[in-house]
């Protein structure tokens, strides 16, 4: 295994834009302990054969229903992934208008979702044959709210937001959503697979991070991935319902084999307890001290990087970032030739199609590298605006 990942690239090196998240190194360990601590455990029996493993899973849900201002019957499930939370939020949205409309399996369903939302989204409408509706973004690439109020008809069975949407970092204007899905009587999700586990914590160090929970009175569900910047080991995310009914709509029960009733919260069958059992003791090792640290170092480590890329003529940051997401390009040269330039050094770049542009995720492991991957930008920029050259790349995720 280590011949064939040889290659591979450097992510505690902070040489990949995005698929890893480190708060320090010692939560690594403790995140990957607990896993192999419980590798063999099958969370799809809690209930009944490990009540340890349900406990810990009922804590975690709990602090995430903490942190996000849910409201006292607030729930949440376990997930395997933010796909998974997003597409268990869209069927418990098509049951509530179902259940509201008298709306059929024949009748023709939509969302209404920024150009900037999650694909995933679109993997939920294309299980469940329902139609994608997407709103255009502003100029400082939130999703333009009244251009989403004017998708709306009386088939529309969600709306959403991100919180902070991945291709460029910024949190869509949540606030005035929730008004317009107030006044539609339209089921809001955000999707906060993202910021959910860290943003709340850049609100409370004062960054000056806007709102985007449940204090909105209209926001009926929200996903939250905690092996992004929860540092807890994949797979494991989070999804959380305003209350019980909104859960219960999520819920899958099945009995028409010999064997009786199949209850499970998720898409997924068996799931790793490991992955509980991993979040559950980074959670618990970092406590609010910890994410608020680790929010400050990010935090700090944005600004550098951003007043880095502001000193290189010709780059502009294409929005301002809400949470860790930077998403900047240029006018003058072909960003993309620069990205293969920065492939060829060993760093793993991200991409955007619109706004042309270079995409990263920032997380502590970036931290020790920045003064690298700034000079090797620099001489991608100098080599291409030497040269003229063109890139064929496309922007895939």
């Amino acid at each position: 295994m280590r011949a064939k990942t040889a290659g591979d690239a450097d992510w505690k090196g902070g040489r990949t834009a995005i698929f890893f998240f480190m708060a320090t190194e010692e939560a690594y360990e403790v995140g990957k302990r607990a896993y192999m601590e419980h590798f063999s455990e099958n969370a799809l029996g809690a209930g009944r054969a490990y009540p340890g493993v349900l406990a810990m899973e009922t804590e975690v849900l709990g602090y995430g229903l903490d942190l996000l201002h849910a409201p006292a019957g607030g729930r949440g499930v376990f997930t395997t992934g933010g796909t998974e939370s997003i597409l268990l939020a869209v069927k418990a949205a098509r049951e509530a208008h179902r259940a509201k409309t008298g709306a059929g399996p024949r009748d023709a369903l939509n969302i209404v979702m920024p150009i900037s939302g999650h694909p995933a989204f679109d993997k939920a409408a294309l299980l469940m044959d329902v139609e994608i509706r997407r709103a255009p973004l502003t100029a400082d690439l939130r999703v333009d709210v009244a251009a989403m109020r004017g998708l709306i008809d009386d088939n529309t069975m969600m709306m959403l937001g991100s919180a902070p949407c991945f291709p460029h970092g910024v949190i869509d204007p949540i606030g005035e959503l929730s008004a317009i899905a107030a006044d539609a009587g339209v089921w809001l999700h955000v999707d906060a697979c993202v910021g959910g586990w860290i943003a709340p914590f850049f609100e409370r160090i004062g960054r000056g991070t806007p709102a985007f929970d449940f204090r909105h009175p209209a926001v009926r569900s929200m996903s939250a991935d905690l092996h992004k910047f929860g540092f807890a080991p994949k797979p494991s995310s989070t999804v959380f319902f305003r209350d019980d009914e909104d859960l219960e709509r999520s819920i899958f029960r099945l009995g028409s084999w010999g064997s009786g009733m199949y209850t499970t919260a998720t898409m997924s069958g068996s799931r790793p307890a490991a992955a509980v059992a991993g979040a559950w003791a980074v959670l618990n090792h970092l406590g609010l001290s910890g994410y608020e640290t680790a929010a400050r170092g990010i935090a700090q480590m944005v600004d550098d990087y951003v007043a880095g890329i502001a000193a290189i003529d010709g780059l502009t940051l294409w929005a301002k970032p809400d949470v860790s997401i930077l998403n900047f390009g240029s006018n003058d040269f072909d960003i993309y030739a620069v990205a293969e330039r920065m492939k060829a050094k060993g760093w793993v770049p991200g991409l955007t199609r619109d706004p042309k542009g270079m995409h990263t995720m920032l997380s502590m492991q970036h931290a020790p590298v920045r003064e690298a991957w700034l000079a090797d930008l620099r001489a991608g920029i100098e080599a291409v605006r030497e040269s003229g050259a063109k890139s064929q790349l496309a922007a895939t995720y």
